[in-house]
């Protein structure tokens, strides 16, 4: 960092370790932490005390000379705050109507990167840190008639709180809940708002006012990660009030909000992470108006340091869900409006703000952390998706990702879990293309050295299918062309005339599959009471055919088919461990990974519950099991015995090591006795889908590529709808829409797999599949269903009650392969 000086100022010259952009700034500032063109945090720029003119000021400020107040008066800095908040959301200079969405790929921010007050926070007070009872701004914001008016509730108490660490004093606030309620409701009842103006203006004045009114005991410190602290009932009700209130109490909240955060220090103390904790939750900042003040407290909390985020992490898990959920869709519309601002000019230009998306993202990145900590979450993974990012150039922002070295910057890639499941298949998707263009290359290039001319086929992975010998052509084909099998898929059965635009290669998986997945082929298990299938443990010579699942699950990825496979959650966390491929390590250990005893009770129900038994068993274990560490199998009608650890056979499970054997046990079932099988399985499906972008996806989300999305919207089906026979107005077709939005879900899923071969839909919603309703003669009939073509053959019935009765026989005899 170069320090330079010139007649009026000291200036210091700070620059990106990352992206090395350099900036300016005055040495007397609070320290920049964030980069404003990459969003990367500065290294600790290790400087000096401050230089003496500002020791100077703060001497000043803490004797509270009479010239400062004198200033404030006369309508200094206060003023300027008083003129910010009539001018907030406006941009005076208009510059910024033409304003691109955010690329953070190539964002060029201008070379001078001071901000301008329209991204500045304006200071209000003169003081760092006030450690008097009342700060000057308190003094300033009311009347000494209106001081002494205020109720001894809301008033400063002559008693204070002295804390060791920081030794601020805290004044005592004995405001509760009941006595805010009845200071509102006399507000109203009255219209006199003098009281809760004073309380809102008070309170959030600094973060040492805001830990005296909402922490549980002031005095106490709270150093656990488990507790905050915090009166968080209270909290909830004061923000949910303040939206109610006049105006003048909103502003000023958030000129009082403004006051706290400009006193940012460091190092922060907990009452600091306390405070910004509470202001997280702050219902202002939903309004765009307010984005400039949001902005600079999310980059403040997002500069924290890892020991700082660990507390908060935990602290936030500590929340209710309904607050989580507040704070998530707040954050979401933040990243939206400043990508693509509805209103540009109400927002300051991207070049001077463009640190506002990474350090909301940052921040989001915390509250994620804490919900997958907590058990059950605290909201579902799917609500932390902004689907408004779906419209970027996400390949850029994979590049920027896969590229840090010539792409220095911000990337969502970082941080995957804002992305949606849409968004990620699409980058999954074309950069399965690129490397299929690169192949196709080559085989051109390959054919033109050899003076062969090139075909549209070698574009494609063609398969020749024989239906009398579906499993072993389907073995043969796949394996001559493992190195075609991220192109395009068409199958063709031999001796079968047609083409094939979808449907036949649907039929194939669909008979394929059913095949594979039968019992009587003895590949898989099936649990009746999980509704799940699992890998059979038996023996084999080849383990070809799990390699053969492994590429269909692949394929229907890539060619976007869905899959009525029914795997447990826990093969998908398996699926990705690791989420690359080992490079040039055969031997490498692939699909193993930690599971528990619940991850055993999606697999074997009963198996798990007995386990669980075990484990909370209070008599004699030893005695009343009677067991040891081994494990029986049956297989090919024989009963095999393996030992769980070397000499198992003659250790007793005990009350002592109960433990151990339950988790060996999980580990065998789930991990040791299936490894080859799974392991042929997992390079199955990566050598279709690898890629660095299943780094990003979570188990649940390669479920749903594979699967497609458990939330129907039977609606949306009737949009996507064409008719053979009928037309939407006829009164056969509405009777069957009536009947099916009447049906439950679980019919309702159950008629979507007799149409379509599987009770999901497409993870980018119904619009990504066509549905028919063909029409046949014949009242007497059953309504039928061509799954490979999403087509339903209705006949003409003359009632709704014959319609519906002719409907439940259909469905609730169809079978999947899936199903026993």
């Amino acid at each position: 960092m170069a320090t330079t000086q010139n007649d009026e100022e000291q200036i210091r010259l700070i620059e990106c370790p990352i992206c090395d952009h350099k900036a300016k700034q005055q040495v007397n500032s609070p320290p920049r932490t964030i980069c404003p063109k990459c969003g990367n945090f500065y290294a600790d720029s290790g400087e000096g005390p401050p230089p003496p003119r500002r020791l100077a000021r703060e001497r000043q400020e803490r004797k509270n000379i009479p010239e400062n107040e004198e200033r404030n008066k006369q309508g200094g800095r206060l003023q300027t705050i008083s003129n910010f908040f009539q001018n907030l959301g406006s941009n005076k200079k208009g510059k910024n109507k033409t304003e691109k969405p955010y690329n953070s790929a190539r964002s060029q921010p201008s070379s001078s990167m001071s901000e301008d007050s329209s991204s500045e926070l304006p200071p209000i007070t003169n003081g760092q840190m006030i450690n008097q009872k009342r700060s000057p701004n308190f003094q300033l914001s009311l009347t000494s008639k209106s001081r002494e008016s205020l109720s001894p509730r809301s008033l400063r108490s002559d008693k204070a709180t002295l804390s060791p660490q920081n030794r601020h004093i805290y004044p005592v606030r004995t405001k509760n809940i009941d006595q805010f309620l009845d200071d509102i409701k006399n507000a109203k009842e009255k219209d006199n708002w003098k009281i809760v103006q004073d309380f809102y203006s008070t309170t959030f004045d600094s973060f040492m006012e805001i830990n005296a009114v909402f922490k549980r005991d002031p005095g106490k410190e709270y150093k656990s990660t488990e507790d905050p602290g915090l009166k968080m009932d209270f909290v909830q009700i004061v923000f949910d009030n303040l939206l109610d209130t006049p105006q003048e109490i909103q502003k000023a909240t958030l000129k009082a909000t403004i006051n706290s955060l400009l006193k940012d220090k460091r190092p922060h103390t907990k009452d600091d992470l306390r405070a910004y904790l509470v202001l997280m939750q702050n219902p202002q900042f939903e309004s765009a108006s307010t984005y400039v003040i949001f902005a600079h407290m999310l980059r403040q909390i997002a500069a924290l340091n890892d020991h700082d985020h660990h507390f908060l992490v935990h602290w936030i898990r500590r929340l209710k869900s309904v607050p989580v959920r507040k704070l998530i869709k707040r954050l979401h519309s933040f990243i939206s409006i400043r990508l693509f601002p509805p209103r540009p000019q109400d927002l300051p230009p991207m070049q001077k703000c463009s640190w506002w998306v990474p350090s909301a993202t940052k921040v989001m990145a915390l509250i994620n952390a804490a919900n997958n900590l907590s058990s059950p979450p605290l909201v579902p993974f799917y609500e932390f998706y902004n689907p408004t990012l779906d419209h970027l150039d996400l390949m850029a922002e994979y590049y920027t990702w896969q590229n840090p070295s010539s792409c220095a910057g911000f990337s969502f890639c970082q941080y995957p879990f804002i992305l949606s499941i849409t968004a990620k298949r699409t980058i999954l998707q074309r950069d399965s293309e690129q490397q299929m263009i690169i192949m196709a290359r080559r085989s051109l290039v390959a054919k033109v050295q050899r003076r062969q001319l090139p075909d549209v086929g070698m574009l494609f992975l063609n398969l020749n299918i024989r239906r009398a010998y579906l499993v072993s052509d389907s073995l043969n084909e796949i394996a001559e062309k493992q190195h075609d099998l991220k192109k395009k898929l068409k199958v063709t059965f031999v001796g079968e005339p047609g083409l094939d635009m979808g449907g036949l290669t649907k039929e194939w998986f669909l008979l394929l599959l059913r095949q594979i997945f039968h019992s009587d082929y003895g590949m898989f298990t099936y649990d009746k009471k999980a509704g799940v299938h699992w890998f059979s443990s038996a023996q084999c010579e080849t383990y070809q055919e799990f390699n053969l699942v492994g590429v269909l699950m692949g394929l229907a990825v890539y060619n976007s088919i869905i899959l009525d496979i029914r795997f447990p959650a826990c093969c998908y966390k398996k699926l990705l461990s690791p989420a690359v491929v080992p490079y040039n390590n055969p031997r490498a250990v692939v699909g193993v990974t930690p599971l528990t005893v619940n991850d055993l009770k999606t697999v074997q129900p009963e198996v798990a519950s007995g386990l669980k038994d075990l484990l909370i068993y209070d008599g004699d274990v030893e005695d009343d099991f009677g067991l040891t560490f081994q494990v029986s199998q049956s297989e090919f009608g024989s009963v095999k015995t393996v030992e769980l650890k070397p000499g198992g056979a003659d250790i007793s499970v005990t009350k002592a090591n109960r433990e151990e054997y339950v988790q060996l046990y999980v580990d065998w079932v789930l991990n040791r006795s299936i490894y080859p099988q799974f392991q042929a399985f997992y390079h199955g499906f990566h050598s279709v889908c690898a890629s660095n972008a299943l780094i990003m996806l979570r188990p649940q989300e390669v479920e749903m590529l594979v699967c497609g999305n458990p939330n129907l919207d039977m609606k949306e089906l009737k949009k996507v709808t064409v008719y053979d026979g009928y037309s939407s107005n006829d009164p056969a077709i509405k009777n069957f829409w009536d009947i099916l939005f009447s049906f439950p879900l679980d019919l309702q899923k159950k008629f979507l797999l007799f149409t379509t071969g599987s009770d999901r839909i497409p993870i980018g919603g119904m619009s990504e599949m066509q549905f028919k309703i063909s029409r046949v003669s014949g009242s007497d009939l059953l309504p039928m269903a061509h799954t490979c073509f999403n087509q339903l053959v209705l006949p003409g019935y003359k009632s709704k009650k014959s319609l519906r009765q002719k409907l439940l026989t259909a469905i609730e005899n169809a079978e999947g392969f899936g199903l026993e």
